[in-house]
């Protein structure tokens, strides 16, 4: 298994527009952060988390060669609006990719993306041609090409947004809260990529005080931060965070 960090942002990214602070003037490519999303590549599958805004760049910098399968955590405007770029892989695999969603996302994504999920007869190739499969994100087990994905719900505010295992991994971004129903399905994992938005409190995402209390709970082997906002440095909180706790940068890859 390889887990490759397409982008460790917040929903701004960083650096933002117009900001002068010292992190979003760092001429540090680990403090450049495009919008969250990963790519897992296990069993000769390739699975990706969110079409996140930039979508496009992250895929031509990783050489993405082809998408399985997408699964989604929730549908806010950073983890779905790249989802135009599927229609590149359409063109090369000739075939549907299934995406994946909660009733949240699944009702969301039908609504902002009619022109894909309800086209009219003159679409043609012209959309991204997609496969939506909706389900509880209580169930134990997704089969997703193949891959035994369990999903991880999680508050994000009032919402309820989607983390997910695949085997010794999980990713949880967009997070206030993990029930324990999810923690239980995190034990005994090697690697938890994890939301951490900034330092002060947050109203739907955690921050750093947050996120190390989860760590704490779950107890992996290694933890890296996502979903980061320009409050962090990174080499400044790679000196001082907790041992086994990474800052995540854009282009990470995490081999367990």
């Amino acid at each position: 298994m390889v887990v490759t960090i397409l982008g460790c942002g917040t929903s701004t990214g960083v650096p933002l527009i117009h900001c002068s602070c010292s992190v979003c003037q760092s001429h540090d490519p680990k403090n450049q952060r495009l919008r969250a999303s990963v790519w897992i590549q296990t069993q000769g599958k390739s699975i990706l988390v969110d079409t996140s805004t930039d979508l496009r760049q992250q895929a031509l910098r990783e050489r993405i060669p082809r998408i399985d399968a997408v699964l989604y955590t929730h549908p806010h405007a950073d983890h779905i609006h790249g989802i135009d770029e599927l229609r590149s892989f359409n063109f090369v695999q000739r075939e549907k990719i299934p995406v994946y969603g909660n009733a949240w996302t699944c009702r969301e994504l039908k609504t902002k993306f009619a022109y894909i999920f309800s086209p009219g007869p003159s679409a043609g190739g012209g959309i991204p041609h997609l496969e939506l499969n909706e389900f509880d994100a209580s169930v134990e087990r997704l089969n997703v090409s193949d891959i035994e994905v369990i999903p991880l719900p999680v508050l994000h505010g009032q919402k309820e947004c989607v983390g997910y295992r695949i085997g010794p991994v999980a990713y949880i971004t967009d997070c206030s809260s993990i029930p324990q129903t999810s923690l239980d399905k995190l034990k005994g994992i090697s690697h938890l990529i994890l939301d951490c938005v900034r330092i002060q409190a947050h109203d739907t995402h955690f921050n750093l005080e947050n996120a190390l209390e989860a760590v704490q709970k779950i107890q992996p082997q290694s933890t890296y931060l996502t979903h980061l906002g320009h409050d962090f440095d990174f080499s400044t909180y790679s000196r001082i965070l907790p041992k086994g706790v990474f800052l995540a940068y854009d282009g990470l890859r995490i081999e367990p």
